[in-house]
């Protein structure tokens, strides 16, 4: 082949590569925006981020594959409840060029993987966990939380037990972050004397120890922080220790949906704090319970659940200004703090660490209609309730 042979056959595949690159380009373009769940579905916690996952998906499937108008995919990964294993899955996920991020249940596991994620410029909101730490001066703009900065719960707690007017409390939580700081969170409401305050280790489900030392000090009542499956545990050892007639005063993270149905008769008259159940009556919550019911029949609807879903609901909100989703993270952020937020709680606002200002309620651990164990909303404990670490944020205002 001579030289203008040559010349001709290798414009036609420079012309044939240069094709294939925009046939190429415009199929990525064409792809579902990813975005990244690092959450925990294993072990005696695995249902906590199996129902978040389930709620954020369940919003995705709603609007047809979309959030904001945008095709998304929701990319899951078990954390296994370990910091290591969250760090690396987020290198990873950002390395593949996911900038959205939500998922993570536990404080210490958190630690680990949203400062990567926020180092990166990517935007994280929080579905579960929100320490005092991203919520006070580590605040960042790419942060945002769909559930309750961690302390609300513990705090929410302490008012009910202050407003029933028990005058001793026992108390217990697991030895993390987010358990000292619901101890501290629970005192900061509750006034009267504390008899006993111990720590646990995360993922114990052996109690006995804890149950003798809570029947030796004979408190008025008792408030525990044990998620997930641990909470199902303390709380069937709580009853067959005999404890059952020390009331028991509990956040949802001990007390839920799933919860309440597994430990069955011995969670009777158990009294939790919650900012959202199933019988609360706006449209969001209502639409978001009857698809649930529609798609998983008699599984337990869990707060977790609901977090899933506000969280995929605040995506759609960001991404109908931000549509590449994390191109434009000042947009996304404008969106997310000067837009109607819809939620299955009803009244929801951002506070200035972009943290909720919410209420919060009463339940009781009642039977149903139909004999099963379910949480019944009595009334409201705290109103338009923020958090104290809002005032040790220094962010500017979105533009």
């Amino acid at each position: 082949m001579g030289y203008k042979g040559l010349l001709s056959a290798s414009i036609s595949m420079l012309s044939a590569a240069v094709l294939a690159l925009g046939i190429s380009g415009a199929a990525r373009a064409d792809e579902p925006l990813r975005i990244g769940m690092i959450t925990t579905l294993s072990g005696p916690a695995g249902y906590l981020g199996q129902d978040i996952r389930d709620g954020f998906q369940l919003a995705i499937d709603q609007n047809k594959g979309k959030l904001g108008g945008q095709t998304v995919e929701l990319v899951t990964q078990d954390d296994g409840l370990k910091p290591g294993n969250a760090k690396q899955i987020a290198d990873k996920m950002l390395d593949e060029g996911i900038k959205l991020f939500t998922g993570v249940v536990f404080a210490n596991v958190a630690f680990a993987a949203v400062p990567e994620i926020l180092d990166a410029g990517a935007i994280y909101i929080s579905a579960n966990t929100s320490s005092s730490t991203f919520a006070g001066k580590d605040c960042n703009p790419n942060y945002f939380v769909s559930s309750w900065q961690d302390d609300s719960q513990g705090e929410s707690a302490g008012a009910l037990a202050q407003s029933l007017g028990y005058k001793t409390a026992f108390l217990v939580a697991p030895n993390y972050q987010a358990g000292k700081e619901t101890m501290v969170a629970f005192k900061r409401f509750y006034k009267g004397k504390i008899v006993g305050e111990l720590y646990t280790s995360l993922g114990q489900t052996d109690f006995a120890a804890e149950m003798a030392q809570i029947r030796s000090a004979k408190p008025d009542m008792v408030y525990e922080f044990e998620p997930g499956g641990m909470g199902i545990a303390f709380m069937r050892q709580y009853k067959q220790a005999g404890l059952g007639n020390i009331p028991m005063v509990v956040h949802p993270a001990s007390l839920d949906q799933a919860i309440v149905q597994a430990v069955g008769d011995a969670a009777i008259g158990v009294q939790v704090t919650s900012h959202w159940n199933s019988d609360f009556d706006n449209p969001v919550n209502k639409t978001f319970v009857a698809a649930w019911k529609a798609k998983y029949g008699d599984r337990p609807i869990t707060y977790y659940a609901a977090q899933g879903y506000d969280a995929a609901l605040l995506f759609g909100v960001g991404l109908e200004k931000d549509p590449k989703g994390g191109a434009d993270a000042a947009a996304f952020r404008k969106a997310l703090l000067t837009s109607a937020i819809p939620t299955v709680r009803g009244k929801f606002k951002f506070g200035p660490n972009q943290n909720p200002i919410q209420d919060w309620y009463a339940l009781t651990a009642v039977k149903g209609p139909d004999g099963k164990m379910m949480l019944k909303t009595e009334k409201k404990v705290l109103t338009d309730h923020g958090d104290v670490y809002a005032a040790q944020c220094k962010m500017k205002a979105a533009e």
